[in-house]
Parts: structure tokens; C-alpha cells; sequence
């Protein structure tokens, strides 16, 4: 949890990334007890949250910062699609629990995703709307036990899926690092070098630019993936890899471990045409222009555009902007 619990919002001094904060006890020793699940349902505040609409819940149109709708367990409208996931306990110790099911349609409210208001919403609403879709998004990849081939159903409300013969599997998530590679030079001419992924889209006169980042492989470290990945897509060494923090990305499920490490920018940069369209080295007062909106030119005419606000990549750039690594 932040200090002082509120939204992100994409601004620099940020404590924590924009999915890594929370409120909720997970209490997860209530997991395996069915009679205190039954009573906590009666009296559960309940996120519905809609696996066929890209994971979408709602929140009241008219909050600022936006504030999830929650329902009582007899307020949905329909049978969901899953059996209620427990996701913890508020401080004021009501349950709050999770279901996948179509919408409701309520006045005064609107569907949004994760990725569009993570770093807008509080503390709390944060820690609910990311677990729940990091929850929902395994159950949907794990109905079939992947040593007997069988179906699997919910257990552990919701935390756990097991198959006739009793074998169990728990949520997983993949291990990821992203790295912000700096020149580690203080003031407005410290670079950092940034790469565009070959499979995003150019739209509006905009190149997207943001960290490097790939999946950690057996048997690697963290580390080790840093050096590995930003070698592989543009041909960096980087030296003095520091851990700068962690946040759910569960699109559809993995763990972004972000890291800032420096480089040389007298290496060439030399892209893997599969992985990065193009890269190259901003200065400060180039990301600080396209943060304030002013148009950065990268190439052919076409300007910087920086990661989205609720990813762990903005917040890595805003650490050293702010001169914080």
C-alpha cells in the first residue's frame, strides 16, 4: 500500500507502481473454510467483473478518482459464469468477493478495464480490480488438469482448481523483467534508451516507445534475464542492475519485476528487426516534453509516445526522470 493511499494518476514521486497497491487482507487461512465462506457471502461486497467483455467492471461515472461498483451477494442479477472467488477482508472486516458474469446495467455507471483506470483508482480499489482479474484470467487457461488431462473445477474459493483423481494446481503467474537502461549522467542530458516493439501499432503520427522487457526463462535469474533480453533485442551490455519494484500485469497473467541498469550510449545499437522496430536514446528533457504533451520528433516525422499510465514501464521512466536511479 501507498502512504498515502491514493491514486497514482502518472505523475512522478509514485511509491509504488500503479498495480502494486492494495488494502485488502487476503486472509487466506478462510480459503478451506466453507462455513465461514458461507456466512462471508451473505454479508460480501462483491466486484463483478466480465471475462467476455476483456475483463471489464464497472465504476460510478461521476467519481473522481473512479470508484468500483461493488454489489451485496443478493444484489447480482444473474447466475455468474463462476463460483465466487474470495479475494480478502476490508479493514472494516466485510469480504469482498469476485465473480465473472455479464454486467449489470446500473444508472450512473460505466464499464471500464484495468489498463484504462489501474493508476487512476485508489489503494483499494487497485488491490480488488487487479487480483480479481489476475484470478479470473487463470481460471480461464486452467480447466483442464495439465498432468491427467481431466477437468478441473474451482476450489479454495476460487484460489485452487482440482480434478477427480485429486490432483491440485494453484494460480500461477510468469515471471517477467522490464528494465529502464540509463547513462547515469544527473540533469536535463542524462539519457535512457527506449524501443519500440515491432508489433505495435503506428497510429496518429505516434511511435510508442517504452523499456525493455521479456519473460524469465528456467533456470535464470532476474538479473540474469536483464542482460540477456536487452543484449538480444538491441544489442546493449548493461552493468549495475537494481531493483526498483514489482506489480501484477495480468494480461492474462504475469509478474513485471522492474529493474533500472546502466549502459554505454557510445555501444551501438543494433535492434532484432523481430523484437524491435527501433531504439534509441531520449534525454530528460525529451521525456519530460512528451510528458508535459509537447511533440517529440523520433523519426519521419513521427513523434514519442511514452507507455500507457498503469504500466510498471512509466513508472520506471518517471524514477529517473525525477533523478530517483
Amino acid at each position: 500500500m501507498t502512504a498515502g493511499g491514493g491514486p497514482v494518476g502518472g505523475g512522478g514521486g509514485e511509491t509504488a507502481p500503479p498495480l502494486a497497491r492494495s488494502t485488502l487482507d487476503r486472509a487466506a487461512h478462510r480459503r478451506t473454510d466453507p462455513q465461514w465462506l458461507a456466512e462471508a457471502w451473505e454479508r460480501a461486497r462483491v466486484l463483478v467483473l466480465d471475462s467476455a467483455a476483456d475483463g471489464r467492471a464497472l465504476v460510478r461515472a461521476d467519481a473522481s478518482p473512479p470508484e468500483l461498483v461493488l454489489l451485496g451477494s443478493g444484489e447480482l442479477p444473474e447466475v455468474p459464469r463462476s463460483v465466487p472467488m474470495f479475494l480478502g477482508v476490508e479493514p472494516d472486516g466485510a469480504p469482498v468477493f469476485a465473480v465473472d458474469s455479464p454486467l449489470p446495467e446500473l444508472p450512473g455507471t460505466r464499464a471500464v478495464g484495468l489498463r484504462e483506470v489501474g493508476h487512476l483508482l485508489l489503494d483499494r480499489d487497485a488491490g480488488i480490480f487487479t487480483a480479481a482479474l489476475a484470478l479470473t484470467n487463470w481460471h480461464a487457461r486452467h480447466g483442464y488438469s495439465s498432468v491427467t488431462g481431466q477437468p478441473t473445477r474451482v476450489d479454495e474459493a476460487g484460489w485452487s482448481r482440482v480434478d477427480e483423481t485429486g490432483d491440485r494446481v494453484w494460480p500461477r503467474t510468469d515471471p517477467a523483467m522490464i528494465a529502464l537502461v540509463h547513462d547515469g549522467v544527473a540533469g536535463p542530458e542524462g539519457t535512457c534508451l527506449l524501443g519500440s516493439n515491432a508489433a505495435w501499432p503506428r497510429t496518429g503520427g505516434h511511435r510508442r516507445f517504452s523499456c525493455f522487457a521479456g519473460y524469465v526463462e528456467p533456470g535464470e535469474s532476474a538479473e540474469d534475464a536483464v542482460v540477456r533480453e536487452v543484449h538480444e533485442e538491441v544489442g546493449v551490455a548493461v552493468e549495475s542492475i537494481t531493483y526498483a519494484g514489482s506489480q501484477s500485469w495480468p494480461f492474462p497473467g504475469s509478474l513485471m519485476l522492474g529493474f533500472v541498469a546502466l549502459a554505454d550510449p557510445a555501444q551501438p545499437v543494433r535492434v532484432d528487426p523481430t523484437e524491435i522496430a527501433y531504439a534509441r536514446w531520449f534525454s530528460r528533457r525529451e521525456i519530460g516534453a512528451a510528458l508535459a504533451g509537447r511533440p517529440v520528433a523520433v523519426d519521419g516525422g513521427e513523434h514519442l509516445l511514452l507507455p500507457p499510465p498503469s504500466s510498471i514501464a512509466l513508472f520506471l521512466i518517471h524514477r529517473w526522470l525525477d533523478g530517483h536511479c
